[in-house]
């Protein structure tokens, strides 16, 4: 059995990886986190029957771990990372800490200098279907964000094959159910606030995830490409629909979802969608599942794809879970067959 530490389990994405990696075959949590709610259970902040102690940080002591995974705020993770990092220890980073290999490009989206840049050469982007061979030798592996996971599932194939070498731009519209924006109220998820509206925020290339989109599809096009980013905030739990508008591929849909469907034909949690299908929530909430959907726009030249998951689990927990399996040599669907649970 593999020894596990969560640092940062009282939030969604904390308990999802809770729930999951206790039905993990080959994971014991030894230990989980939280510094506002260290002394009481699971069970006593989320009606889940999980009876996990909380403790504090300060009282974890990591080297009783084979693997620690942390769920910790955007800026603040890498402080932990850099505190119980040793040779030998797997770190999984669901913040944005270890998304970007150059420390310039994460001051750039974050507005803060990170603080253990040597490591970032032992990290890894933690996109399976993409990047399997880096997590499978990899110190640390950076989680995706749930926002750039459906847009890379959905284009990241076409860009290393060159089919967008005719577009300076990729447009992507992506409805996000309210879990995306973390447990710690706001008024804009106030209830009453959302209920029966969309809000779209940080549109264009204001958002941070668009310098996540743009570096790694970059990096799999071998040119600079650009994202026009609308994310909004719908009234759902859970999940993410994003809408991806490609123009100047020379390719038609048919060609399109048939490069798709050979590049994740082997892969257990992608399926391209038959007959011009569209993606939506209901093919992935409560799993580890990427909904892929691909369609003409007759007489534009232009290709959509619809791309579904669920920003708790394949957008963070069970896409961490299954960076593990890969780390360990484990079985990629160990923990991952059926869905997590409800919040």
């Amino acid at each position: 059995m593999v020894k596990i530490g969560i640092y940062g389990a009282s939030g969604y994405t904390g308990l999802e990886l809770v729930r999951i990696l206790l039905g993990h075959p080959q994971a014991e949590i030894v230990f989980a986190t939280s510094e506002t709610y260290a002394g009481r259970t699971l069970n006593d902040i989320f009606p889940c029957g999980i009876e996990l102690e909380l403790i504090h940080a300060a009282e974890a002591d990591p080297r009783e771990v084979d693997a620690v995974f942390t769920c910790l705020p955007h800026t603040t993770a890498m402080e932990t990372i850099g505190r119980i990092h040793r040779r030998g220890l797997k770190i999984i980073d669901l913040s944005a800490d270890f998304r970007f290999r150059d420390p310039a490009a994460y001051r750039q989206w974050y507005g803060v200098d990170h603080l253990i840049p040597e490591l970032l050469s032992k990290s890894a982007y933690g996109l399976p279907e993409l990047f399997r061979e880096q997590i499978k030798g990899a110190e640390i592996v950076g989680n995706p964000g749930c926002y750039p996971t459906t847009l890379l599932l959905a284009v990241g194939p076409l860009a290393a094959e060159g089919w967008l070498a005719g577009a300076e731009t990729v447009i992507v519209d992506s409805k996000s159910g309210v879990s995306g924006a973390g447990r710690k109220a706001s008024l804009a998820t106030h209830y009453v606030e959302i209920d029966e509206d969309i809000l779209p925020y940080k549109l264009g290339r204001s958002h941070r995830h668009v310098g996540e989109m743009e570096t790694i599809l970059g990096s799999l096009a071998g040119r600079e490409l650009k994202v026009a980013f609308s994310p909004q905030l719908a009234p759902f739990s859970r999940g993410i629909l994003s809408t991806i508008y490609l123009s100047s591929t020379g390719r038609s849909a048919a060609e399109v979802a048939g490069l798709l469907a050979g590049c994740y034909e082997a892969e257990p949690f992608v399926s391209v969608l038959p007959d011009g299908r569209a993606a939506q929530l209901g093919f992935v909430r409560y799993n580890n599942r990427c909904a892929l959907g691909v369609h003409e726009v007759a007489g534009t030249g232009i290709v959509l794809i619809t791309s579904a998951i669920d920003n708790l689990i394949k957008g963070a927990a069970g896409a961490a879970v299954q960076n593990f399996n890969i780390m360990f040599d484990f079985a990629e669907t160990a923990g991952l067959d059926a869905g997590s649970g409800r919040i």
